[in-house]
């Protein structure tokens, strides 16, 4: 298919967007959150699909398993806020969901999610990534999905996720706000990718524990080699490999999944520049970020 010119960048109340994630602003703000919904949020590249794969699994795993080979996992948790035109918007799709609960994705920040996720008290499950491996994962995904604007060359794109020109805004505000709200709102769960890359085992019980749920000790074993990252690389239902807006020539969708391939990229210059900037702007939060495990 002819896809359209690659987007560009403009300011959306105060944020970096495309029309993607805008052309369906008034059915997003007026989306009907349930009670029992639960919402993935991240930055992009922070391990969305990784968590939503394994929320699918607890859940429907079991009581339906056919979900895990016929659906993909952007059918199964709707993205909320996309609008790519080669699909129904995000909105749609989580209105047709018939599962209970609904798992619903979004990497809007904190202050443009829809009131009605906070009015119904939704279980939410923030994942944050260290800013350094995020934009490297940025990169390579901008490369090949031409839904998002040119990234040009690492050079440029670091210096631009530096200054917040990224879709969804800056990562400094959105891991902040977003831990933030977490002091707010009792029913959020901030996971950290590292943790997550650390020990898959220990953050599965924790999230568990956040969720209400008690699996079994063989029905966790099963979710975790499940989300094991070669497995889900490999699993077209979860490798995004049916979505035509993504050259896998240039780069996987899923790519690596490591704590520290930063290394590879920031060279010594770029490292120095990059912390010094770092602390200016996480200078007034406590959230607090590995960049090796």
């Amino acid at each position: 298919m002819e896809l359209p010119p690659r987007p560009k960048l403009f300011d959306f109340h105060g944020v970096s967007m495309t029309h993607y994630f805008t052309d369906n602003w008034e059915n997003i703000q007026n989306f009907q959150a349930r009670p029992d919904d639960i919402l993935i949020a991240t930055y992009p590249k922070a391990g969305t699909t990784w968590v939503s794969y394994i929320l699918d699994l607890l859940y429907f795993g079991q009581t339906a398993p056919e979900r895990q080979t016929s659906l993909p996992i952007y059918e199964r948790v709707p993205f909320l806020e996309s609008d790519f035109h080669i699909l129904p918007p995000g909105t749609e799709l989580a209105d047709k969901l018939s599962t209970s609960p609904r798992l619903i994705k979004t990497h809007l920040p904190v202050q443009l999610v829809p009131k009605s996720f906070w009015e119904q008290n939704c279980r939410i499950v923030y994942v944050a990534r260290n800013a350094k491996d995020n934009a490297v994962s940025y990169f390579h995904f901008d490369r090949m999905n031409k839904a998002d604007p040119e990234p040009g060359d690492w050079n440029n794109f670091l210096q631009r996720f530096m200054d917040g020109k990224m879709v969804f805004g800056p990562w400094y505000d959105h891991v902040t706000g977003w831990w933030e709200r977490k002091q707010t709102h009792s029913k959020l769960h901030y996971v950290f990718y590292e943790d997550m890359v650390e020990d898959t085992g220990r953050e599965l019980d924790r999230l568990c524990s956040f969720l209400g749920l008690s699996p079994s000790a063989e029905e966790k074993e099963r979710v975790r080699g499940g989300v094991q990252f070669d497995t889900m690389k490999k699993n077209s239902m979860a490798n995004y490999s049916t979505v035509p807006i993504m050259d896998f020539k240039i780069s996987p969708f899923m790519r690596k999944g490591k704590v520290g391939d930063w290394k590879n990229h920031f060279t010594v210059a770029q490292n120095e520049q990059f912390d010094e900037d770092y602390k200016k702007k996480m200078k007034n939060t406590t959230v607090q970020f590995r960049t090796v495990v």
